[in-house]
């Protein structure tokens, strides 16, 4: 277990939190959603009802190491000073004057912005001068940015080398879902597997072919595995150099017990496009000329059969070409399947989160990561250098 803000002292202290606010915004600056500043409030509010000095930091975008108006942090200080009712102090640098001068003259509960991290091409480079300096400006370092916590940079590990570090609530959530649905969860486990890429998630199969007791896998990366059984897929996407190790993973499952189940019909289309024609076909149907979109109907009534009895249910990529509104049908009736069960959900970042807040379901599932590179290698079992680096809560 991680030491997060609850179990030190803050008050007074100058505390670096690491956000990540690294959020979309329109052709004129204006925030298009803000889940993200949101989802950081709690701890903020936290340190400020604890007397403490805040000190944010965050990278928006790939500005690649030079100044750019457009990756500024000013839009996100607007919002941020709105939702805290306070105003926030948005510094014009990250280690320079501006910063030195704004957070030295600090006072309890006020808060203060430094500007976007990747301004300076030492915090991709998790350059020790760079980490040193940012340390500097404060007594304490807090992560909370769980999205960026598989990156060694500067402000999201490095920091960590020269101040007591500890976890925000955030990231405590995200270790606590994620890693009890992935090592203690209760059964049936079921994870379900979507996306377009099997290469992707080939470590997180076999990751959790150790834990589940059914895998269902769908979406871009079935016609892989559809290949490896020896079925025509016709134009769907697939990837030549992974059956083998399709193969593979099928034979791992069968081997352990583990039921994978794969689609049984699917939606196929003449085109890549909305308005494509199309069909439902059993899956040894598949012609050429026609690629897999969706999955069918009977598809989603055995995985519905399988969803219903699990009281533990993690579900990373969507099941079809969500992006597309006639081909997203598949996808929104997953989430509205595990949105009704009454096991823990958990959901994986990216697109799979993506694909639950245009169901409409986001506010069904137990949890939803923030991260979506973040929560791959979390689910593959790997070390996260921004997790790693935080003390450990003793025993």
């Amino acid at each position: 277990m991680k030491k997060t803000i609850r179990d030190i002292d803050v008050s007074g202290k100058k505390v670096l939190v690491r956000c990540d606010f690294n959020v979309p915004q329109d052709e004129n600056g204006n925030i298009t959603d803000t889940r993200r500043i949101v989802g950081a409030l709690p701890t903020i509010k936290y340190l400020i009802d604890n007397n403490a000095k805040v000190i944010l930091c965050s990278h928006l975008g790939r500005p690649k190491g030079e100044v750019k108006k457009e990756f500024s942090l000013a839009p996100v200080q607007k919002e941020l000073s709105k939702e805290l009712g306070i105003e926030v102090k948005l510094a014009d640098d990250i280690v320079g004057e501006s910063a030195k001068e704004l957070t030295k003259s600090m006072k309890e509960k006020e808060v203060v912005l430094l500007e976007n991290v990747r301004f300076d091409k030492r915090e991709e480079a998790n350059d020790r001068e760079f980490s040193r300096e940012l340390a500097s400006l404060a007594d304490i370092y807090v992560n909370d940015a769980f999205g960026t916590a598989h990156r060694a940079h500067s402000s999201t590990a490095g920091v960590a080398e020269f101040l007591p570090a500890v976890s925000g609530f955030l990231i405590e959530k995200e270790i606590k879902f994620l890693g009890d649905a992935l090592n203690n969860p209760e059964r049936p486990f079921v994870a379900v597997l979507g996306g377009k890429k099997v290469s992707d998630k080939i470590p997180v199969i076999n990751n959790l072919l150790e834990k589940v007791d059914t895998l269902i896998i769908a979406g871009g990366m079935a016609y892989t595995f559809f290949k490896a059984k020896g079925l025509n897929i016709g134009n769907s996407l697939c990837e030549d150099d992974k059956i083998e190790m399709a193969k593979e993973l099928m034979k791992k499952a069968d081997d352990k017990g583990i039921k994978m189940l794969l689609p049984v019909d699917v939606r196929v289309a003449k085109e890549f496009s909305n308005d494509a024609e199309n069909k439902i076909v059993k899956i040894e149907n598949i012609e050429d000329g026609w690629e897999g979109v969706d999955i069918g109907s009977e598809t989603i009534e055995e995985f519905k059969s399988v969803l219903e009895t699990a009281k533990t249910i993690m579900w990373n990529g969507p099941v079809g070409v969500f992006e597309f509104d006639n081909f997203a049908y598949g996808t929104n009736k997953i989430a509205e399947i595990v949105a009704g069960t009454d096991a823990t959900t958990v959901i994986g970042g990216g697109d799979s989160a993506a694909a639950i807040e245009k169901a409409g379901y986001a506010d069904k599932m137990t949890h939803i990561s923030t991260g979506g590179g973040a929560s791959l290698e979390f689910l593959e079992g790997k070390v996260l250098p921004g997790i790693d680096c935080l003390q450990e809560l003793e025993k």
